[in-house]
């Protein structure tokens, strides 16, 4: 048997983070165990986006603070991190319009998002052809960072630290007497924890039930290319809200794009043709250049889903000493950092100063407490 104070279950850049964050308040005892290897779920296919650029109170906020944390913790691990903006592509009168009163939202939270005409995105994007393109909104607060970079220096410090980090390692079951987690049954053996925190995506989801406790996820499969690297192009990454369909040149310079297919949910993610297509078909129209590109790699993933595409975060209620962040809809990465902050007080004092954050505690399901948001895309 194996003793911890936290054993963290799943070594993504959530869990990974909240290490950090715990780490840097004097807390050692950490245990982390992955199923696969570390960033093998959402980090290593998320598209390295970071804004607060979000129609919930929750979801701007709560970026903002992450759009703070980035630059520092880029400094502090030695990882590449840019604020090089978005731009969403509008087409219609229609959206136009949602748009206006989306920025009007922004600048009431402080996000200095703008109408820009076509002639101002040119400026910013030399390359782009906008025949059908009426507007577009700039985020200048928004940017990227390295996803193997960033989580795999985090996990350098952790080690170097004290974490115990422990891969190939599938949690099975929660054990719970009197209402309180003993610890958690592994492929490996009985690790006894003092605290848990559910950081494992969707799988958070299967490993909770073992415990009694059901949050409502799904998985959504999702597609991804990357291209050669190529001299820088462009600096933001574009959204193409008709579409839902976005294209960000990395920073080591090839061109991921994600384009929105209909799937259903909790169904496998496999590779299909067609989606190589539309992502060709999307994105050629902007810039027909690519059409010489050549992909280097196309992979799927999942968007871990909740019924109003926002995270799940908190203690979990029913078990005293369990927790759970996940069901980021797509946001993970990007809201990492604030996210690890909050769950490091929720493991330290057991409550966060961050009223955002609790309005999006397990609890809200029960309660009938939704928070709509509509700026998910991909």
């Amino acid at each position: 048997m194996r003793r911890t104070e936290l054993l963290i279950i799943g070594a993504g850049m959530i869990g990974v983070m909240t290490a950090k964050f715990l780490v840097d308040n004097g807390y050692k005892d950490i245990t982390i165990i992955e199923k696969n290897y570390p960033g093998s779920g959402g980090t290593f296919r998320c598209a390295t986006g970071i804004r607060a650029s979000f129609t919930s109170e929750e979801h701007v906020e709560l970026m903002k603070e992450a759009i703070d944390l980035w630059p520092k913790l880029a400094e502090q691990h030695n990882f590449q991190y840019r604020r090089d903006g978005y731009i969403w592509l509008i087409s219609n009168e229609k959206d136009l319009d949602m748009f206006k009163r989306v920025v009007k939202f922004h600048h009431q939270h402080g996000v200095p998002t703008r109408i820009i005409s076509p002639e101002e995105i040119r400026e910013i994007v030399p390359t782009i052809r906008l025949e059908k393109i009426i507007a577009g909104v700039h985020d200048p607060l928004a940017g990227k960072a390295d996803c193997f970079e960033s989580l795999l220096k985090i996990l350098r410090y952790l080690r170097d630290n004290g974490v115990k980090i422990h891969d190939h390692t599938l949690a099975e079951k929660i054990v719970v007497e009197n209402d309180r987690a003993k610890g958690v049954e592994t492929s490996r053996g009985f690790i006894e924890a003092e605290k848990i925190l559910v950081a494992a995506g969707y799988g958070s989801k299967k490993i909770l039930e073992t415990a009694g406790i059901d949050i409502p996820m799904y998985n959504l499969p999702k597609h991804a290319l990357i291209t050669e690297a190529y001299k820088p192009l462009f600096k933001p990454l574009l959204i193409d809200w008709d579409t839902a369909s976005y294209i960000v040149q990395v920073i080591h310079g090839g061109f991921l794009i994600g384009a929105n297919i209909d799937e259903e949910p909790d169904k496998p993610a496999l590779n299909r043709i067609e989606y190589l297509y539309l992502a060709a078909k999307i994105w050629t129209k902007f810039f027909p250049w690519l059409s010489e590109v050549r992909v280097l790699r196309y992979w799927t993933g999942y968007y871990v889903m909740t019924p109003d595409h926002h995270p799940v975060i908190g203690p979990i209620g029913e078990v005293e000493n369990v927790y759970i962040a996940t069901g980021f809809s797509g946001h993970g990465f990007m809201m990492s950092p604030v996210v690890g902050k909050i769950m490091a007080e929720y493991i330290i004092e057991g409550k966060t100063k961050n009223k955002n954050a609790e309005r999006l505690s397990p609890a809200r399901f029960k309660k009938g407490e939704l928070i709509k948001e509509i700026a998910v895309f991909g």
